[in-house]
């Protein structure tokens, strides 16, 4: 039977869910930093592990929406509306970041910012036509690279760079589109005070999009889909209690430290004090069975894990009922996690984690070689991208072999779009263009192939071609 002729049984969410799974970047997670940069040991968590856990405690905000929460459970078919549309975004919520974890974003930033007087200033011994084009960068533009966001880079990746035929993306639904950004606003909107507005979620190149995604949808500049602020308590939740078992794994800290942490971090507490109570309790009938000190504390940690995630997903789906006439109105400024009563729990593991994870010498030494492995690689790619004959000609030859040997290395895909066979991209300035194939290609790697590609390109990386 033709796949055309079978008979569509799911819902267009359950299809937008199945789309991001079966999606090439979902795979590359598995070699993405999460805390642990090229970590080797298997109980460690990856990109895609952390995504797939956020996805599963997300899927259960949508049951719980669909048959506990009074104001959606009477919608039509919400079983089969608000589940899929949960895990999927659960899934597919860090698909756009850099390799290296957050050392990555940050490499990005600080390239361009080092960058900014030759990239984004219209100065110097330069055509006319190259010094109008770069006139043209509005504030948002420029912000898009300055203060880049894996955020805006995953829905940039959703819409228009995994089928560049269509200009649709993978086709995902508006209701999924909407709900998949935390921070729907631009670059140069960006403000304080509001959990929905910190960051940016978008880049100019998709603006034709949120206007569609925004029309459709009834939302507005800053103001988020109500499925976002479940997503974003989901993947609060994983990261802060799971960074802190992956700590314990590793053997950085016991689980002991963690008790004795989060009990002087909120001694007052009584949803810290019953979850400490009973992870010491479950660690001292565990003893009896003659486990080593790893196997004690890999028990300990497991448990305490389950009960951690049961009571901050009960107190966050408490606080959507709490604050739901805020969401629904767009006026929510805290993120759900902190307004509910698991908050003091979540603020204290989430300092432990930044004291004895992220901090841990062996975790600096290794983000630092991320960190530098990015901003070369952004060297030599710039290298490939500028060094060109026309450059109003995005596709003329380059003008040294090393340039047209690391042009070559970038994705055909990420290259048509920024030649402008793709009608999305014609009507940016190039250096825009220029700018987002560097960004497309870096935040695309994985953490194994940017080190691999980078020595490669260092190989080549001689003589008049650095000039």
């Amino acid at each position: 039977m033709e796949a055309a002729d079978a008979v569509e049984r799911r819902t267009p969410w359950e299809r937008d869910y199945d789309r991001v799974l079966f999606s090439t970047p979902v795979r590359r997670l598995a070699d993405k930093t999460q805390v642990f940069p090229l970590e080797k040991h298997d109980s460690v968590r990856t990109r895609l592990t952390h995504s797939h856990e956020v996805s599963n405690l997300a899927r259960g905000m949508g049951i719980f929406l669909s048959y506990d929460f009074k104001e959606t459970r009477d919608i039509e078919k919400c079983a089969r509306t608000f589940p899929p549309i949960l895990a999927a975004i659960g899934l597919a919520h860090d698909l756009g970041n850099p390799p290296f974890g957050h050392q990555g974003e940050r490499a990005i930033q600080q390239w361009f910012e080092r960058n900014a007087a030759s990239i984004f200033e219209p100065v110097g011994n330069i055509s006319d036509l190259m010094r109008q084009d770069i006139g043209k960068l509005t504030l948002a533009m420029r912000n898009d690279f300055l203060k880049f966001e894996g955020n805006a880079q995953t829905f940039r990746l959703l819409t228009r760079l995994q089928t560049v035929t269509n200009d649709r993306g993978i086709n995902l639904t508006l209701a999924t589109l909407a709900a998949v950004m935390k921070y729907p606003i631009a670059s140069d909107q960006t403000k304080d005070g509001s959990a929905a507005t910190k960051k940016h979620g978008y880049f100019q190149s998709e603006v034709d999009v949120i206007k569609t995604v925004f029309e459709h949808t009834g939302l507005d500049s800053g103001v988020r889909h109500p499925l976002a602020w479940l997503m974003e308590a989901c993947d609060d939740i994983a990261y802060s209690v799971l960074d802190a078992e992956d700590s314990i794994k590793k053997s950085l800290v016991s689980v002991s430290d963690l008790f004795a942490y989060l009990e002087a971090e909120a001694p007052n507490d009584k949803l810290v004090k019953d979850l400490i109570d009973f992870g010491r309790k479950n660690h001292q009938e565990t003893r009896k069975y003659g486990l080593s000190p790893a196997e004690l504390n890999d028990s300990t940690i497991q448990r305490f894990r389950v009960n951690a995630i049961g009571l901050m997903v009960g107190a966050v789906q408490k606080a959507f009922e709490e604050n739901y006439e805020q969401i629904m109105g767009g006026t929510l400024d805290k993120d759900l996690l902190a307004k509910s009563e698991a908050g003091p729990l979540a603020t204290a593991l989430k300092k432990f984690d930044k004291v004895h994870a992220y901090r841990h010498p062996s975790v600096l030494a290794l983000e630092l070689r991320g960190y530098n492995t990015i901003y070369t690689l952004m060297d030599m790619l710039w290298e490939g991208i500028t060094k060109r004959q026309s450059y109003d000609d995005p596709a003329s030859k380059r003008i040294t072999p090393f340039a047209e040997f690391a042009y070559s290395r970038i994705s055909e895909n990420y290259r048509r779009i920024f030649e402008g066979k793709v009608p999305s991209a014609q009507d940016l300035p190039i250096r825009y263009r220029e700018a987002q194939l560097l960004t497309d290609m870096v935040s695309g790697m994985t953490d194994g192939y940017a080190i691999e590609l980078c020595k490669e390109l260092e190989g080549f990386r001689v003589g008049p071609s650095r000039s």
